[in-house]
């Protein structure tokens, strides 16, 4: 029997809640019913735009709209992150799943206490932790499960921004002009790409800078960053960030690769291309044709659509409220680890994960 379209209200109308919307308005598996926005003006524009209905405020969206299945929160604020605990709370206490734009939260108390809250409420929260919903990622995890890495000796992510001191265009706005802006709103995508692939992180060394230009200016931002790390299984990570400081080369503004003991793979640009190596044989080489970004967008909804659909048990859902708060634990242990001179740090334990008995 074909199962009815999950209902959608997307609160937070910027240019990422316009490419939400518009992946739901195009899923089979959602109706998206609502939009919501503090600024009447973006509100109206995405009503308008995708034929739904304006709200100006989460509490009156869900006191229209009770039939409401997924709330996604898509808000922006300070460093990028600040705006989502409030609404993702507030959903969750109205009985609503909630998929949650990353950095889940900008503090990591707001960031537990909402992974929890969901626990509690038994209900799915999922994060928008789309870098690793792509074709390459799909074919390397295909290279794993058939044991073509063998035991994970390294990885190295490399991501940021193409620029360069030429290219600086001063400091921001008081929002984002803080030390750590960059680290929360951009880190938590290489650090969910590379726990996906090599388990969870165990210790963490970070150190932090900016180049002169951004001195020169007051610029607070701490633009760049490199964080050594160890996983469970006993792989070491390393991690390199910067925010338009320098053009990147070999594997464009987005790269990871994954060394094991019977093979290495390395994704470039995210989308774009997957390298396999194995000793004795040639390459392999998939270019997907695919460079632009966006396409991970419906990509990572669908898969919680899927996921919200077939009631998966929530310690299987997919890019889950727990990753993401993974995430901002390696984050705030980096932050740490940098405060303290470089020293090493062990990021806070997660909360247990524990199965439904009732599911068995």
């Amino acid at each position: 029997m074909d199962k009815k379209p999950l209902k959608v209200g997307v609160v937070g109308m910027g240019g990422i809640g316009n490419t939400h919307s518009a992946a739901y308005v195009n899923d089979e598996l959602a109706e998206l019913v609502c939009v919501c926005d503090l600024i009447k003006a973006k509100a109206d524009a995405a009503a308008e735009k995708f034929g739904v209905k304006a709200y100006y405020s989460l509490k009156d969206m869900l006191h229209a709209h009770p039939e409401l299945d997924i709330v996604d929160v898509t808000t922006s604020g300070f460093e990028n992150g600040s705006s989502h605990f409030e609404p993702a709370m507030e959903a969750l206490d109205a009985g609503k799943h909630v998929l949650c734009e990353k950095p889940i939260c900008n503090e990591i108390t707001d960031a537990r206490q909402l992974v929890n809250y969901a626990k509690k409420k038994d209900l799915y929260l999922g994060c928008n932790l789309n870098h690793y919903f792509s074709i390459p990622s799909e074919k390397a995890r295909e290279y794993m499960d058939n044991g073509g890495i063998g035991e994970q000796v390294y990885c190295i992510n490399k991501v940021g921004f193409n620029g360069s001191s030429a290219g600086y265009g001063g400091k921001g706005g008081p929002k984002w002009n803080l030390p750590y802006s960059h680290a929360k709103a951009f880190l938590t995508h290489p650090f969910s790409v590379m726990r996906y692939f090599c388990g969870n992180v165990t210790h963490i060394q970070a150190f932090m800078d900016k180049p002169g230009c951004r001195r020169s200016a007051e610029d607070l931002m701490l633009s760049i960053q490199s964080v050594h790390m160890r996983f469970e299984n006993g792989c070491v990570g390393y991690l390199l960030s910067q925010r338009g400081d320098a053009m990147f080369g070999l594997g464009g503004w987005w790269s990871f690769e994954l060394a094991g003991t019977k093979g290495t793979f390395c994704i470039e640009n995210c989308v774009e291309k997957l390298t396999y190596w194995k000793q004795g044989q040639e390459p392999e080489v998939m270019n997907t044709g695919i460079t632009d970004f966006g396409s991970t967008f419906p990509r990572r909804i669908h898969a919680f659509l899927e996921d919200v659909s077939n009631g998966v048990p929530k310690e299987y859902l997919r890019s889950s409220g727990r990753d993401a708060l993974a995430t901002m634990e390696y984050i705030f242990a980096a932050i740490e680890s940098y405060e303290q001179g470089g020293a090493l740090v062990r990021p806070h334990p997660l909360p247990p994960m524990h199965g439904d008995v009732t599911r068995m």
